[in-house]
C-alpha cells in the first residue's frame, strides 16, 4: 500500500485549484459540494460558474493573476487539472514548501491522489488505485453504493449526537466499542436506517445502564470470550461472514504460521495480532502456552479471536482447545472454516465421492515417517474408499510402503496438490507407486494427497492424459514419416 488514505479538513484554510476547461470545472463542483473555501486561478480565464448553488459559489475566490506568484499562506492543498506546464510548476512550488499537491493524471509531480468518493453525509468511502486506473476504482465505488444504506450517514450522525453522553457513562473503552456494536447492529440502528429516528432516540434514551447493555459483567467490567476461526486454506474469498465479523469484532488475534497474508489483512487495524503457529521442523511456543494466552486475553475481558488454518476440528486441535477453555470457564464459539482437502477437492476438481466408485472418505495426518508407521493401512485397501492425507509431504514414502504392502495396486491414482486456493497452488498427478517422486514436483508445501480412483477424474489428471495422447500421436507420425 502506496498511498495511505487520509481525510484533510477542508475548515482548515482554502484549496488552490488551478487549472481550465470541464476537467477543473469537475474538481471544482466536487470541492463545492464538500463544503471547501476554494481560491480558483483559471488558466483561460473563464471563472464560469454555472451550476453550482449560490451558497457553493459564495466560497469560490475568483483570483486573478499568475498562479505561480500566489499567497500560499493559508492554502492547506493545491489541486490541478488542465493546467498544462503551470500544474508542473505549481507542484515544484507546493512541494517546495510542504504543501500538499495533486496534479491531475500525473502521479510524478503529485504527492496526493483524488480518490473515487462515495458520499453519504457524514460517511465518506474514499476508493483508490494508487492512481493507476481510475475506471476499477469507479467500479468499486459503484458497487459499494449499490450495498451502503442510502442512511448510514444519518445513524452515524445519530451516534455522533449521544457519544460523549454515553462514554461518560462506561468507563471501560472495550465496553463503549460493544455499546455502539449493538447499536449499530440491532433495532436502534435499524429504526435510523428506516428513517425513524425519534423512534430511535427513544429506545436510546430508555436504556438505564449503557455498560449493562454492553454485555458487562455485575462488576462493570467487560466480559472475555474466544472465537476459534477456521480460516481456510488461503484464499480470503473463502472466508465465511462470521469469520469476517469476528476478525473486524476482535481485541486479540492469535494466529496459525499457514494464515496467508492477505487473512490477516482482513484484522480489525488495531487489533493486536500474535503469532502462536509453526511449521514442520521449526519450533512452536506449544499447546499450553497456547492455551493459557487466550485464557488470559478472555480473563481481562478481550474478544480474542484464535485463527487457524483450515477448520478448527480438522487436524487444528480445536478440541484440546475448547476443553482448556472449558476447564478455565471461559465462554467460547467456533466459526468453521473450509478444510484444506475440500479446497483441493474444488480447486483442482477432484470429486472426492463418486458414484458406483467411491463411496468413503478417510482423512489421517502424516507428520513424520512414524506417524505413517503406526498407521493400520490395511484398514484403507478398500478401492472404492478416498484417502485424504494432511501434512504428508515428509511422510510419503512410508505412505506409499505402507498402501503398497497391505494390498493397494501401485496403479491406484494419486495427487500432490500444494498451497491450494492460492495463487501459487500446484499440483502434480500420478500413480501410488510415484508418490514420493510427485510431492518434489510440487516445490514445497504446505499440500494435501489424495489417493483413490477420483484423482483420475480431476482437471490435472484430465491435461496429462491429454498431453500424453498428443506425444503418442507425435510419436506416431514421426515413425510413419520415417517409413
Amino acid at each position: 500500500m502506496r498511498y495511505l488514505p487520509v481525510f484533510l479538513d477542508l475548515q482548515s484554510g482554502k484549496v488552490l485549484l488551478v487549472g481550465a476547461g470541464e476537467l477543473v470545472r469537475a474538481k471544482l463542483r466536487l470541492l463545492a459540494a464538500a463544503g471547501a473555501a476554494v481560491r480558483w486561478y483559471a488558466t483561460d480565464g473563464d471563472h464560469d460558474l454555472a451550476g453550482l448553488a449560490a451558497e457553493e459559489a459564495a466560497r469560490i475566490e475568483r483570483a486573478e493573476g499568475d498562479p505561480l506568484a500566489a499567497d500560499l499562506s493559508d492554502v492547506i492543498a493545491v489541486l490541478c487539472a488542465g493546467a498544462g506546464d503551470i500544474g508542473v510548476a505549481m507542484s515544484v512550488r507546493a512541494k517546495a514548501i510542504g504543501l500538499p499537491v495533486n496534479v491531475m493524471d500525473d502521479l510524478v509531480h503529485s504527492t496526493f491522489i483524488m480518490p473515487a468518493i462515495v458520499d453519504r453525509g457524514d460517511v465518506v468511502v474514499a476508493v483508490g488505485t494508487g492512481g493507476t486506473s481510475p475506471v476499477v476504482a469507479r467500479r468499486i465505488r459503484e458497487k459499494i453504493e449499490a450495498v451502503l444504506p442510502a442512511r448510514i450517514g444519518d445513524l452515524a450522525g445519530f451516534i455522533g449526537r449521544f457519544r460523549k453522553s454515553i462514554h461518560t457513562r462506561i468507563e471501560e473503552f472495550p465496553l463503549r466499542r460493544r455499546f455502539w456494536e449493538r447499536i449499530v447492529d440491532g433495532p436502534i440502528g435499524a429504526l435510523v436506517l428506516a428513517g425513524r429516528k425519534d423512534e430511535a432516540e427513544q429506545a436510546l434514551n430508555a436504556i438505564t445502564d449503557p455498560a449493562v447493555f454492553a454485555g458487562a459483567s455485575a462488576e462493570g467490567k467487560a466480559i472475555g470470550h474466544v472465537t476459534l476461526v477456521g480460516a481456510g486454506p488461503g484464499d480470503p474469498d473463502l472466508l465465511t461472514v462470521k469469520a469476517l465479523r469476528a476478525l473486524q469484532d476482535a481485541d486479540v488475534v492469535f494466529y496459525d504460521e499457514l494464515v496467508s497474508p492477505e487473512i490477516l489483512d482482513r484484522i480489525r487495524r488495531d487489533a493486536a495480532r500474535t503469532p502462536v503457529g509453526r511449521r514442520i521442523g521449526k519450533p512452536g511456543i506449544g499447546q499450553d502456552a497456547i492455551n493459557r494466552l487466550m485464557i488470559e486475553a478472555a480473563q481481562a475481558g478481550q474478544r480474542a479471536v484464535r485463527l487457524k488454518g483450515g477448520d478448527p476440528f480438522v487436524f487444528g486441535r480445536g478440541g484440546e482447545e475448547i476443553e482448556a477453555l472449558r476447564d478455565a470457564g471461559v465462554a467460547y464459539s467456533i466459526v468453521p472454516g473450509i478444510s484444506a482437502g475440500l479446497g483441493a477437492a474444488a480447486q483442482f476438481e477432484v470429486p472426492l465421492t463418486y458414484r458406483h466408485e467411491a463411496l468413503r472418505i478417510t482423512f489421517l495426518t502424516a507428520h513424520k515417517a512414524r506417524d505413517a508407521e503406526v498407521v493400520d493401512w490395511s484398514v484403507l485397501t478398500d478401492n472404492k474408499m478416498t484417502v485424504v492425507v494432511y501434512m504428508g509431504m515428509t511422510a510419503a514414502p512410508s505412505i506409499r510402503e505402507g498402501l503398497l504392502a497391505a494390498g493397494r495396486s501401485p496403479e491406484t491414482p494419486v495427487g500432490v496438490f500444494a498451497r491450494v486456493t492460492r495463487p501459487d497452488a500446484k499440483a502434480a498427478v500420478g500413480t501410488l507407486a510415484r508418490l514420493p517422486e510427485l510431492v518434489k514436483q510440487v516445490d514445497g508445501g504446505p499440500a494435501v494427497l489424495i489417493i483413490g480412483d477420483v484423482v483420475a477424474h480431476s482437471a490435472p489428471w484430465s491435461r496429462s492424459n491429454v498431453t500424453q495422447l498428443f506425444s503418442n500421436q507425435m510419436f506416431s507420425e514421426l515413425l510413419k514419416a520415417a517409413e
